[in-house]
C-alpha cells in the first residue's frame, strides 16, 4: 500500500513523468494533453523519422498543429526510440496497433512486442496502462505474467490498467481533455493509481470493475456502430432496388425524437476501430463455444460495400456504352472518412484495387492526402488529382467514395461524365448521377 499511495502522490502533483509509447492517432494527442497540463512527457515509438520531426517540434498528422507539438517540446516533450528511457517513467500508456491477420483473426503482436521491450527497464511504482483495442482478457492474460516476470507483485510494487482509447479524428466537439475516459485495474489499487493517472488530463474519469470490463466495454462502443452501419447499408441496397432514395429515408426517420438514432450508409467501414474491433469479440467468443451471428452478418454486409460500388460503376459505364476495362476512373477521397488525412482501412482503398483488378485504371483525388503513402498492403505510385473542369471531364466516371467538405460539389456534378455518389451528398435526380 505504500508504493501505491507514493505513486498517486507525485501524480497528483505532477511530479511523475509520463512516458506515452506509440506517437500515432492516439498516443500523440496524450502527449500533448499531459504536456499541457504540466507533467514532463516522454513519448517512445519504433519509428526514428517520427520521432526526429516531433523532436524539431514538427506534427505528421493533418489535424494536429505543430503549433501543439512545439509548445510540448519547449515545454520538455522529447520523443526517442530508446527502450532502456522507460526506467525514466513513472506511468507507461501504451497506444500500439492492433491490427487484423490476413485471416482476420487478432493480431496483438505489437502489444506484445511492446510489453517485452519495456519488461527489463520495468521498476516499483510505476503504473503501465493498455489503451490499444483488444478482446477481452488481454491484460491479464497477455500483460499480467510479462509485467510480473521481475518479481514484482502487480497491485503492490507495480500496477496494471486498461483504458481504452477513444479519438474521433477531426471531430471539433471532441478533444482529448473532453472524451469520458473509462478504466479498469488488475486490482482495486491498480484501479485508484490508474484513476489517479488520467484524472489530472481528461474530464470524467469512469471506473469499471476489472480490465475485462474496460476491454469489452470498447468492443461494444464500436460494435454498436458497426452493426447500425451494417443495418443501414443493407437498408440502402433494399431502398435502391425499389427507388426509393435511403438518405430521404434517414432524414425522415430522425424527425422522430425518440427511439431512433440517424446511422448513414458509405462504401464500406474504415478507421482503425469499426472494421476491426467486432472480429477481435467474435475470435473470443469462440474460446467460449459462442458464435456472434449478429456482428459477423453485419461483417459481411459492410465488408460487400466496396464491391457494390464498383458494380454501381459497371452499370453505369455500361449505360453509357463503356466497359470498365481501359476506362479511366477518380476516386474522390481516399481518407476512411472526411476531413481527415488517416487512411487505415479506407474502402476507398479497396474500391481502387477492385477497378484495377478489373482491367480499370484508377486516380484519386484527395486534398488531405497530397501523395499516395506506403501502405502494408496497398500499392499505389500516385499523386493527388486536381479537381477542376478539364481534368474531370477527362475521366469516364468519377466516385464520390470519401466526401470532404473542401470539394466543389457543383463543380463536379457539372463535369463529371459519370457520377457514382456513395455518400448521398448529392440528392436531386441527375442524367449523370448514380446513387451508390
Amino acid at each position: 500500500m505504500k508504493m501505491r499511495s507514493i505513486s498517486i502522490g507525485k501524480l497528483n502533483s505532477k511530479e511523475s513523468v509520463i512516458g506515452v509509447v506509440g506517437l500515432g492517432y492516439v498516443g500523440l494527442p496524450l502527449v500533448l494533453r499531459y504536456s499541457a497540463v504540466g507533467y514532463r512527457v516522454l513519448g517512445i515509438d519504433i519509428d526514428a523519422a517520427k520521432v526526429e520531426q516531433l523532436n524539431r517540434g514538427k506534427s505528421y498528422i493533418e489535424h494536429i498543429p505543430g503549433a501543439a507539438v512545439a509548445a510540448a517540446r519547449d515545454s520538455g516533450f522529447l520523443a526517442t526510440t530508446d527502450f532502456s528511457r522507460a526506467a525514466q517513467c513513472d506511468a507507461l500508456i501504451l497506444c500500439v496497433p492492433t491490427p487484423l491477420n490476413k485471416y482476420r483473426e487478432p493480431d496483438i503482436g505489437f502489444v506484445i512486442r511492446t510489453v517485452e521491450a519495456l519488461v527489463p527497464h520495468l521498476r516499483p511504482g510505476q503504473v503501465i496502462s493498455l489503451e490499444s483495442t483488444t478482446y477481452p482478457g488481454t491484460t491479464e492474460e497477455e500483460l499480467l505474467p510479462r509485467v510480473s516476470q521481475r518479481g514484482m507483485m502487480v497491485g503492490e510494487d507495480i500496477f496494471l490498467v486498461y483504458s481504452p482509447e477513444r479519438e474521433d479524428p477531426g471531430n471539433p466537439h471532441f478533444e482529448t481533455r473532453t472524451i469520458p475516459k473509462i478504466i479498469g485495474g488488475h486490482t482495486p489499487a491498480c484501479l485508484e493509481v490508474g484513476v489517479a493517472l488520467y484524472r489530472q488530463a481528461i474530464d470524467r474519469v469512469v471506473p469499471v470493475s476489472s480490465t475485462r470490463a474496460a476491454e469489452m466495454t470498447k468492443l461494444l462502443e464500436n460494435i454498436h456502430r458497426a452493426v447500425n452501419i451494417g443495418l443501414v447499408n443493407e437498408m440502402k441496397v433494399v431502398a435502391d432496388r425499389m427507388g426509393i432514395d435511403i438518405h430521404e429515408v434517414i432524414d425522415a426517420a430522425a424527425t422522430k425524437p425518440f427511439g431512433f438514432t440517424a446511422y448513414y450508409p458509405g462504401p464500406g467501414l474504415g478507421g482503425h476501430c469499426i472494421p476491426i474491433d467486432p472480429f477481435y469479440l467474435t475470435w473470443k467468443a469462440r474460446e467460449y463455444g459462442l458464435h456472434t451471428r449478429f456482428i459477423e452478418l453485419a461483417g459481411e454486409v459492410n465488408q460487400a460495400m466496396p464491391e457494390y460500388v464498383v458494380g454501381k460503376l459497371v452499370d453505369g459505364l455500361s449505360e453509357h456504352g463503356k466497359p470498365l476495362k481501359g476506362s479511366r476512373v477518380l476516386v474522390l477521397g481516399i481518407a476512411y472518412k472526411k476531413n481527415v488525412d488517416d487512411m487505415r482501412e479506407s474502402p476507398s482503398v479497396q474500391i481502387m484495387e477492385l477497378i484495377q483488378a478489373k482491367g480499370g485504371i484508377a486516380a484519386y483525388s484527395d486534398p488531405h492526402v497530397p501523395h499516395f503513402p506506403t501502405m502494408r498492403e496497398h500499392h499505389f505510385d500516385l499523386v493527388s488529382e486536381p479537381v477542376d473542369s478539364v481534368n474531370l471531364a477527362g475521366f469516364d466516371a468519377v466516385i464520390l467514395a470519401t466526401d470532404h467538405d473542401c470539394f466543389d460539389y457543383p463543380l463536379i456534378q457539372r463535369h463529371a461524365q459519370l457520377l457514382i455518389d456513395s455518400r448521398g451528398r448529392f440528392r436531386a435526380p441527375a442524367g449523370n448521377l448514380i446513387k451508390a
